[in-house]
């Protein structure tokens, strides 16, 4: 990752983001404190987004950019964290893609078209250009005129498989038995299908870079579902071509959750920042993954406790990082929609107090 302050594409960084405690850290060079933000920093656990969410659909706060920079702005003010991540979801791109989506009340996504076999890989659009999602990218243009200036904006998307789980499954899903069968029984066709998502990824990112965005963030929640074997055959190819794709310069975050078993492999798939989850120690993954940055990794349960437990929790996750610069604390997943937000609260203020060098 080059340290330079700008560089092309569009990326361009002040020196108050260029200094901040986040990007720092994702440098891995000397902070005064260890920064926080939160994964879903912006949902349903405030009243404030729940007043938002009663007037509009969930992708009607999505492709409205006021509503979206109006949420996402919010919750970084509110919480003093040390970052914001663009209020959108990572299955906005599929759109582009042909792919028929409906956020159904109570049941989450749902792809009314689903890829089962070849034929629908083949019908599967190539994006071509990403100008279809410029309601993201004015989102983020208006947020980085919102935020705070020394507050740096992550933009984000889904990892390739984490996608194409979505559009075998047609919907979330416990097995991913449409998933693995299209991967086992074609090799071929799966990997198409992977390529057509990994082409519209990096462009995706790129535009959100240029809209003013100043790092990224690739989720790959359901990624532990494979094998170490099957990652590196099926996944790893697919999940490097986004992150090489990436404007150079700009730090990629590399997240997945249930992923103890793929570590070293998401390393090798790359990544300035690997995101840890909860079911690992955060300095035993940190030795196994040796010179990177990691974010992680409170679990968002124990935000349902009460403060003090936040604290002596949080106390121990940075007493595992022990200071080392490349640190980013963070949740091993999102924040939950019934948190106490005076609890999202306090474990900030002890992160920064707890943390301060």
């Amino acid at each position: 990752m080059s340290q330079a302050g700008t560089s092309g594409g569009g990326f361009q960084l002040t020196e108050a983001l260029r200094d901040s405690p986040f990007m720092r850290a994702c440098r891995r060079e000397q902070v005064p404190y260890t920064p926080v933000w939160l994964m879903r920093q912006a949902g349903r656990y405030m009243k404030e987004y729940r007043d938002v969410r009663a007037r509009y659909s969930f992708l009607e706060m999505c492709k409205q950019p006021e509503v979206a920079s109006e949420v996402t702005v919010y919750a970084a003010h509110r919480l003093g964290v040390d970052a914001a991540i663009i209020f959108a979801d990572i299955l906005l791109i599929i759109e582009p893609m042909g792919l028929d989506l409906e956020f159904a009340k109570g049941e989450g996504p749902v792809i009314h078209n689903p890829v089962r076999t070849a034929a629908d890989v083949d019908r599967v659009r190539e994006v071509e250009d990403v100008s279809a999602l410029d309601y993201v990218y004015e989102a983020v243009r208006i947020t980085r005129r919102e935020l705070r200036h020394d507050i740096p904006l992550i933009g984000f998307c889904g990892a390739p498989f984490t996608l194409a789980s979505y559009i075998c499954e047609g919907g979330g899903s416990k097995n991913y038995l449409h998933t693995k069968r299209l991967m086992y029984t074609d090799p071929g066709a799966w990997h198409a299908l992977m390529s057509k998502i990994a082409r519209a990824l990096s462009q995706y990112l790129n535009a959100q870079v240029e809209a003013g965005a100043q790092a990224v963030q690739i989720f790959d929640s359901w990624v532990g579902a494979l094998s170490p074997d099957d990652y590196r055959e099926y996944v790893l190819p697919h999940t490097r071509e986004v992150i090489e794709g990436v404007t150079p310069g700009v730090p990629v975050i590399h997240f997945g959750t249930n992923t103890a078993t793929l570590l070293e492999l998401m390393k090798e798939a790359g990544g300035d920042v690997i995101g840890l989850d909860w079911r690992v120690r955060l300095d035993e993954a940190w030795a196994r993954l040796g010179d990177v940055a990691v974010q992680g990794n409170f679990d968002s349960v124990a935000l349902f406790t009460t403060p003090e437990v936040v604290r002596r929790r949080a106390k121990d996750v940075l007493d595992r990082a022990a200071n080392r610069p490349g640190h980013i604390f963070n949740l091993g997943h999102g924040i939950l929609p019934e948190t106490p937000v005076e609890n999202v609260v306090a474990l900030v203020e002890a992160v920064h107090e707890l943390s301060a060098r």
